[in-house]
């Protein structure tokens, strides 16, 4: 794994927000705007280091479903923060069920920097995963671009497609697929993705629907979520975290309508809410009860730093966030603190810096199958939100 400077596209930016990366540029707190989608450098891999990674990701997705049946055998929900026994019960019937609910995709967020240490995990995002538009579509335009006939980690699109494909089966019959985002998403990152997935999804020949996530009405009547012109939502893509779901103002309606399998009058949730197993950090302290020193794991805790915080130093990292909030960086020595609120004390593993550049891997996955690989930088040790998406190829 190689850094390479390269002098981006003249017409870079057009060009991207035609693919769908529409936030090309990310405002800083010094109100200057600069590249998130950063075509200036680009990141080149070996086959055998991407087989290796491939390999890699394989192990940690089955790590993470043994884990989540561990957590639903054992009755360890508090330990992820679930505490009301409906949402439990939601969860563990879902588990028990999955064979019969679609999941599409997820990312595995990996610490690794082409040495011959192993990769290591650093988070699951299996709920509610960005940056697809730019893994799966405009990294690989650029490729074309600017490698013809190079190669790439990247059968995001293909796989997606064959995933609705596949699962369409599991949908309600007659009914369309419903995609829905925030209409809070002021950049239009989620709004983009959720348009990408509905585009594969069509090209699966589903019949879809877009909706906002506010949009979507509760009809007192027939008991129904239903969209703007009170047609009924059988079934409903979600780029909304669970736990923001099922503690809303609706958050009871979608408990008692859920479809954990095939029932009528009931709407089918896709991600499905087994997916709240693997979104949390508390999955990091499964994990490694379950595999001490496994190679690809990083050891981490529920219960506080124990040896990590005169070691190696730690993370503690709320169960449930997006782009690094209330990540907080430990140096081994310091006095451990305990946070208020639930966390997962990782050890404190720092991200590569190559050239300057604080580098993390996002390896997707597609039905269980490794599928492609986006990468970002930041410039501190936490992957936030003024990270910046770099390219890659295969050489």
């Amino acid at each position: 794994m190689k850094r390479h400077i390269i002098d981006p596209r003249p017409d870079w930016q057009a060009t991207v927000e035609e693919q769908g990366v529409i936030y090309p540029l990310t405002r800083y707190p010094d109100g200057s705007l600069r590249p998130y989608w950063d075509e200036s450098a680009y990141y080149a891999f070996t086959l055998p280091e991407v087989e290796a990674l491939e390999e890699v990701v394989e192990e940690l997705h089955r790590m993470c479903l043994e884990a989540a049946a561990h957590i639903v055998d054992h009755d360890r929900f508090a330990d992820l923060g679930i505490e009301d026994p409906r949402v439990a019960g939601l969860v563990a019937e879902s588990w028990h069920r999955r064979a019969e609910q679609p999941s599409v995709y997820g990312r595995f967020d990996l610490r690794y920097d082409g040495g011959p240490g192993p990769a290591k995990l650093l988070e699951y995002n299996a709920d509610t995963p960005t940056s697809l538009v730019e893994a799966a579509s405009a990294q690989w335009f650029w490729m074309e671009d600017r490698f013809p006939g190079a190669d790439q980690w990247n059968s995001l699109h293909e796989r997606l497609v064959d995933a609705w494909r596949k699962q369409a089966a599991l949908l309600p019959p007659g009914a369309p697929l419903y995609f829905a985002h925030s209409a809070g998403d002021e950049l239009g990152e989620d709004l983009m993705t959720v348009a990408y997935l509905r585009e594969t999804a069509e090209q699966a020949g589903l019949r879809t629907e877009a909706i906002s996530m506010e949009d979507i009405g509760w009809e007192r009547l027939s008991g129904r979520f239903v969209d703007m012109r009170h047609r009924f939502i059988r079934a409903c893509f979600k780029l909304y975290p669970w736990e923001w779901l099922v503690t809303d103002r609706f958050g009871a309606h979608v408990l008692d309508t859920i479809d954990n399998g095939g029932g009528t009058g009931s709407t089918l949730w896709i991600e499905p809410a087994w997916k709240m197993l693997l979104s949390n950090k508390a999955l990091l302290a499964v994990l490694w009860e379950l595999y001490p020193g496994h190679p690809n794991l990083l050891p981490a805790y529920l219960d506080g730093p124990r040896e990590l915080a005169r070691t190696t130093g730690y993370v503690a990292k709320p169960l449930l966030g997006r782009e690094g909030a209330g990540v907080t960086v430990h140096q081994p020595g310091a006095e451990p603190v305990i946070r208020d609120e639930p966390c997962c004390y990782q050890e404190f593993a720092p991200l590569p810096d190559v050239d300057g550049n604080r580098v993390v891997l996002g390896a997707w996955v597609v039905e269980d199958e490794p599928a492609g690989l986006g990468i970002r930088e930041s410039a501190g040790l936490i992957t936030d939100e003024y990270a910046r998406f770099i390219p890659h190829v295969i050489l």
